[in-house]
């Protein structure tokens, strides 16, 4: 099968299935010279780590990475960088129902119809596992944002149909959503959502939600006009996940029942714009260009597909996990319908857990688009 390499130029390539032996990634194009720790890689498979409570399954993973290459004295070789993470609880009894059935809302058939073929076990490579290979290659690119002061946050902005209010509004506190396991910024929502999720858990149901991302200290300038545009690729990014359903942009899908002349991004002189990157912070404009910031950020820091130095702002929208405890209709192997109930450990929300794996997506599309544009980055960083 195809489709398990990730970018151009900083790449990334995920292996394993839920229940096989370990999953992890290969990250190649990361330049040599960039200092980089197992801690670094770690903390952030800490954040992503099943068993913390709240909405999470019940299943938990050490999530203890491994690094086998890339790596001499703390510092990347700019060789391949292979990590992996041992699957230690896995109880794939628990699926062996799923042999000879098709799980509703699950990608079961579609696989079948295409490879002949499944690893039922949890979902073998559809499983959300994976996604342990995609943070731990994200970190990696985190660490190289951050040289250049690019900072990624994430927070659940909805789930369980109880909406979060947002940056600028009473209660909003992001250091609040490292503290629970929604990692929802605001106290009182937080509270909300855990008892209308363990509600939903009681009935053996599950809910939807959002994650919003903020990135900042992004400079003017990343991404193509075309084909490679900065939103595009996050969007890539983003729809690749499994539960992933819709991404908007800064005003998003409201922007359709808007005016142009409540939503255009007017620009101000530079300096004077909210959360503008400053000019010259790592990438020089072009001679007779001016700098420039924006007065407002509907566009959500991406202009004609290319960042525009405001924070890149988007929300990406989860659907329900589709293993419930209820009983379901469905077809076996055999044509037949029947009934299924499924069992085992699953998150009732995935949104609180997708939050850091939204972020090693952005990391690695950022990563990727500035060596782009910083190409004698590709191969040393300065020391």
């Amino acid at each position: 099968m195809g489709g398990n390499v990730f970018g151009t130029i900083f790449t990334v390539t995920t292996f394993g299935e839920s229940h096989g032996p370990a999953c992890g990634a290969v990250v190649d194009g990361c330049p040599a010279g960039l200092p980089l720790t197992l801690e670094d890689i770690a903390r952030e498979l800490r954040r992503r780590r099943p068993g913390g409570g709240g909405p999470s399954t019940t299943r938990f993973e050490a999530d203890e990475p491994e690094v086998l290459s890339g790596i001499f004295e703390g510092k990347t070789l700019g060789t391949p960088i292979a990590i992996i993470i041992r699957n230690t609880s896995g109880r794939s009894a628990d699926y062996e129902e799923l042999r000879d059935a098709y799980r509703p809302g699950h990608a079961d058939w579609t696989w079948e119809a295409k490879y002949g073929l499944r690893d039922y076990r949890g979902g073998g490579r559809s499983s959300g596992r994976e996604t342990a290979g995609r943070v731990a290659a994200g970190a990696v690119a985190k660490v190289f944002l951050g040289r250049y002061g690019i900072n990624i946050q994430s927070w659940t902005s909805e789930a369980a149909g109880i909406e979060v209010p947002g940056p600028g509004d009473g209660g909003f506190d992001l250091a609040e959503a490292e503290t629970n396991p929604l990692r929802v910024p605001h106290r009182e929502k937080a509270r909300e959502i855990a008892e209308k999720i363990e509600a939903l858990r009681r009935e053996g149901d599950s809910a939807g939600g959002t994650v919003s991302c903020k990135v900042t200290g992004l400079p003017p300038g990343l991404g193509e006009p075309v084909f490679g545009k900065l939103d595009a690729r996050i969007a890539e990014a983003m729809l690749s996940l499994g539960a992933a359903k819709g991404i908007e942009f800064g005003a998003g899908f409201s922007a359709a029942y808007g005016r142009g002349s409540e939503l255009n991004d007017c620009p101000i002189p530079a300096g004077e714009g909210s959360g503008a990157v400053p000019p010259g912070h790592f990438r020089s404009l072009p001679p007779g260009v001016p700098a420039l910031a924006y007065g407002s950020n509907n566009a959500g820091g991406v202009l004609g597909g290319i960042s525009t130095g405001m924070p890149l702002e988007f929300k990406t929208a989860f659907k329900p996990v589709p293993s419930i405890g209820q009983n379901q209709k469905t077809v076996g192997r055999d044509g037949k319908i029947r009934d299924l109930c499924i069992r085992g450990r699953h998150d009732v929300c995935i949104a609180p857990r997708a939050g850091p794996v939204v972020e090693a997506m952005t990391a690695l599309v950022l990563a990727d688009l500035l060596l782009m544009s910083l190409p004698g980055a590709c191969f040393k960083l300065d020391p």
